[in-house]
C-alpha cells in the first residue's frame, strides 16, 4: 500500500511512498536497539553539539522546508515560516540546556544514612512518537530533541498525509552528525503501531492525536507497562470580561481560532464573552474574522490556506450544519481545494455534537455569560482541559480563573501557545504527561537515585 503527500490547495497527488515491509521494519527496530547501546553512552557535549549542528542546517534550509511544509498540509507560508523558526528555536534550546537538566542532582545523604545521596538521569532506550500531520515539524522536533538531548533513539511515525515533512526529519538528523540509525522514519499505516510498541525493545511512547488514537496507545502501553505521553483533542475556552480592551481582545481571538488554519488542539475554540461586552464583542469579531483572505497559502497575502485533508472538511461542514446561528462563513466556497472560511457560530446548545467535542477547522462557538463563575463552570463542562484563555485586567478574576479552570495551561491577555522553556500538557481527556521544558526531557528519562554507604 502506498503513503501519499497530497497537496490541500488543489487535491493532487505530489508523491507516492511505500509502506514498509514486515523485513524493513523488522530490520530498521534491530538497528534502532543497536544504536540505542551506543548513544546512550555518548557525551551530553556532543549530542548538544548534533543539536546546534542539526539547528544551523534546518535555519539554511528554511525556505525549502517550510515549502516543503505548505504543499504537504495547507498552511500559510507564514505560518509554516515560523514553524520552522520554533523548530530552529527548540533544538538550540536544548543543546544550551539539556546539560544542565541532566546534570545529577544532590540529595541529603546523612539524612538517609549515606555517605552521598543523588539523583541521575538516564536515557531508557528507542521511544517511538506517533505524531499528527497539523505541525508536521514542531510536534515531531518537540518529542526529538529533549529525547536524543537525554541520549535516547527517536522512532517517528508520523501522519500519512505527511511523509516528506517525516522523511525530512530523519535526513536532517543524520546530515546533523547523529550517529547513524539515533532517529529514524518508520513509513508504516497505523495498524502496525501496536506491533512496535509490543515490542521489547522498543521502550516508551509518546502520542500527540485524538481521543480514539490515545486510547488505543494508552491501552497497549498499559498491558506492555510502558511509559506513555499522550497528548490529544483540545476544545479550549477563550474567557473575555468586561475589564479587558476589546479591540486587542477580539484580534488575539481572530488569531486563536484561525491559526494553522483552525486546525490546532491549542486554538481557542469556545469563546465565553460577558453580557455586557457580547454585542460589541460579536460584532468586532465577526467582522475581523469575515475579512481574513482566504486563498492560496503560498500567496503573502493569505490568511487562512485550506483544511489538511477533505474528510476534515466534511467532519467540519457536519458540525456547522447541525442548527446553529451562522453570522459570517459557514459555506465552502465553490473552487478547487479543501478550503473552509472563518466561521463564527452561536446558538449552540448542550443537543449538538460540537457542544461535546472538537472542532478542528476555523470555526468559533461564542456563548454569553454572566459572570466569570458562569464561564467556567462551562469550560469546565467539558471532556478536554489542554489550555485556556481569560481576557481579563482584574486580578481577583485572574486568580480565579487560574485556581479553578481545568486545564494544563491557563493562559492571560494571550492565547495559548507552546514554547521550548515552559511544559505543555494537558488534563482529562486531553491526555497526560509534560512535553517541553525539563519535564519532557524527563518524562523519557530513568530517574535513578543512588544511595553510597561509607
Amino acid at each position: 500500500m502506498a503513503i501519499a503527500s497530497t497537496n490541500p490547495t488543489t487535491g493532487e497527488v505530489v508523491e507516492r511512498f511505500e509502506e514498509l515491509t514486515a523485513d524493513q521494519l523488522e530490520d530498521r527496530l534491530a538497528r534502532a536497539a543497536a544504536a540505542a547501546e551506543s548513544y546512550r553512552l555518548t557525551s551530553v557535549e556532543d549530542r548538544a553539539g548534533w543539536l546546534r549542528a542539526a539547528a544551523d542546517l534546518l535555519e539554511s534550509e528554511a525556505d525549502d522546508v517550510a515549502g516543503m511544509i505548505v504543499t504537504e498540509m495547507g498552511k500559510t507560508l507564514r505560518a509554516a515560516r515560523q514553524e520552522v523558526a520554533k523548530c530552529v528555536a527548540g533544538l538550540r534550546y536544548y543543546a544550551k540546556h539539556g546539560p544542565e537538566f541532566l546534570r545529577d542532582v544532590e540529595g541529603d545523604g546523612e539524612s538517609v544514612g549515606a555517605r552521598r545521596a543523588y539523583v541521575t538521569y538516564q536515557p531508557i532506550g528507542a521511544v517511538l512518537a506517533v505524531m499528527p500531520w497539523n505541525l508536521p515539524l514542531w510536534q515531531a522536533m518537540r518529542f526529538a530533541a529533549p529525547a536524543l538531548m537525554a541520549g535516547n533513539v527517536g522512532l517517528l511515525k508520523h501522519a500519512s498525509n505527511v511523509p516528506r515533512c517525516a522523511l525530512y526529519m530523519e535526513r536532517l538528523f543524520h546530515e546533523a552528525g547523529f550517529p547513524e540509525d539515533v532517529f529514524q522514519t518508520l513509513l508504516i499505516p497505523s495498524g502496525t503501531v501496536e506491533q512496535v510498541l509490543r515490542d521489547p525493545r522498543v521502550a516508551a511512547a509518546t502520542l500527540t492525536g485524538s481521543e480514539p488514537a490515545g486510547r488505543s496507545v494508552a491501552s497497549v502501553a498499559g498491558e506492555e507497562i510502558k511509559k506513555v505521553v499522550l497528548e490529544l483533542g483540545g476544545s479550549d475556552p477563550f474567557i473575555v470580561m468586561p475589564s479587558t480592551d476589546l479591540d486587542r481582545a477580539t484580534d488575539v481571538a481572530v488569531v486563536a481560532r484561525t491559526l494553522n488554519n483552525g486546525q490546532s488542539c491549542i486554538n481557542g475554540k469556545r469563546f465565553f464573552v460577558h453580557e455586557d461586552i457580547a454585542d460589541a464583542f460579536i460584532e468586532k469579531f465577526v467582522a475581523k474574522m469575515g475579512a481574513l483572505v482566504v486563498g492560496d497559502p503560498m500567496d503573502e497575502a493569505t490568511d487562512v490556506g485550506p483544511l489538511a485533508t477533505e474528510s476534515g472538511r466534511r467532519d467540519v461542514e457536519d458540525y456547522v450544519g447541525k442548527g446553529a446561528t451562522v453570522l459570517v462563513g459557514g459555506e465552502r466556497p465553490d473552487r478547487p481545494g479543501w478550503y473552509y472560511p472563518p466561521t463564527v457560530l452561536t446558538g449552540i446548545t448542550p443537543e449538538m455534537r460540537m457542544y461535546h467535542e472538537e472542532v478542528f477547522g476555523p470555526v468559533a462557538q461564542v456563548f454569553v455569560v454572566s459572570s466569570l463563575e458562569e464561564a467556567l463552570r462551562e469550560a469546565n463542562g467539558h471532556p478536554y482541559g489542554l489550555g485556556s484563555n481569560l481576557w481579563s485586567e482584574d486580578e481577583a478574576e485572574r486568580a480565579l480563573f487560574v485556581r479553578d479552570v481545568q486545564s494544563g495551561m491557563a493562559f492571560i491577555n494571550g492565547h495559548t501557545t507552546s514554547y521550548p522553556e515552559i511544559p505543555f500538557g494537558g488534563v482529562k481527556r486531553s491526555g497526560h504527561g509534560r512535553e517541553l521544558s525539563d519535564l519532557g526531557m524527563h518524562e523519557f528519562s530513568n530517574t535513578k537515585t543512588v544511595w553510597v554507604g561509607g
